[in-house]
């Protein structure tokens, strides 16, 4: 990955993500629209597909948008299927002579609609080679919609779907590693990213995935304060702690190399992550220790794999 990166260039870019749309304050979807999309070339043009979700219902409510991009909002199913379409559409029109300059197509979904109800035309597109980004904002649960559970969301996570009781703990299973999935696609490039600091490391990747050929995939942290329950000045502080802990690692696998791009130099226990959100809040409960130690235990394992997958 190229090192060259200036913050104050970058920001002064034109605006492609524009500001007054609708996002809870706190939200991590809006800040990472903005520094995929600042990741763009100012001359090139995007294709924005967007599959319902928090994102989709904030930030384009007809006939108001809040992409300079052109823009497609798709069902929660076929986000991936129709961003494909538009791509296969243009290199036809293109090889007609009937459109001129660099068009690129990005995906934005949640979790929700990737790991789960997207997830065929997903693979579909990553399999038949387009020319694409697809960036999943995970924020752990399907927000849009109450909070419910979904295979994004990680062991004893509280959710309207997963609540606690004398039976119910949170979420009896641990979150689908979505990321190596993607790998096993074989396609160019898959990167697991986060807004942290000052934006490097998503923003390198953002643009490495767009100007590499062929299909790639972003998975990019995307803390949600109703969901994840806490104080929504504490966003940024909250994704380092995901980092800093290693719940959440940053790399990249590159036509099959895997490449760790960020190592704390001091791991932090997960409980500090856990302890600032009150869908853990029940972790903390005498009695509920071995909680603590399996999700520690589950994180060090990941951890420990992926050191060994990047030669670490």
């Amino acid at each position: 990955m190229s090192t060259v990166y200036n913050l104050k260039r970058e920001v002064e870019k034109p605006v492609r993500f524009t500001g007054g749309h609708r996002l809870c304050a706190g939200c991590g979807a809006g800040v990472v629209v903005a520094g995929v999309l600042r990741a763009l070339n100012t001359e090139d043009r995007a294709v924005v597909t967007n599959a319902t979700s928090c994102l989709e219902v904030s930030t384009f409510m007809y006939p108001y948008t809040a992409y300079m991009d052109s823009y497609i909002h798709s069902a929660f199913e076929n986000s991936a299927a129709t961003c494909s379409g538009v791509e296969a559409a243009y290199n036809a029109l293109k090889r007609r002579g009937k459109v001129e300059g660099t068009v690129k197509f990005i995906t934005f979904a949640g979790d929700g609609g990737t790991y789960d109800i997207g997830f065929q035309s997903l693979s579909g597109a990553m399999e038949r080679g387009h020319d694409m980004v697809y960036v999943c904002y995970d924020n752990e649960a399907y927000m849009n919609t109450g909070i419910q559970r979904s295979s994004s969301t990680p062991r004893f996570a509280r959710t309207t779907t997963s609540p606690l009781g004398t039976v119910g703990r949170g979420k009896r299973q641990n979150k689908k590693d979505l990321t190596e999935i993607m790998v096993a696609h074989g396609i160019p490039y898959i990167a697991q990213t986060a807004p942290i600091d000052n934006f490097r490391d998503l923003h390198l990747k953002a643009h490495k995935a767009i100007y590499t050929e062929g299909p790639c995939f972003l998975n990019v942290l995307s803390p949600c304060p109703r969901g994840w329950d806490y104080p929504m000045a504490k966003l940024a502080e909250i994704t380092k702690l995901a980092v800093d802990t290693c719940v959440w690692p940053l790399f990249e696998v590159q036509e099959g190399v895997w490449r760790l791009t960020y190592s704390p130099k001091k791991k932090l226990p997960v409980e500090d992550f856990l302890r600032a959100q009150g869908r853990f809040r029940h972790m903390f409960q005498q009695g509920n220790e071995w909680m603590l130690e399996a999700a520690q235990q589950y994180v060090d394992q990941k951890w420990d794999r992926l050191l060994e997958r990047a030669g670490a």
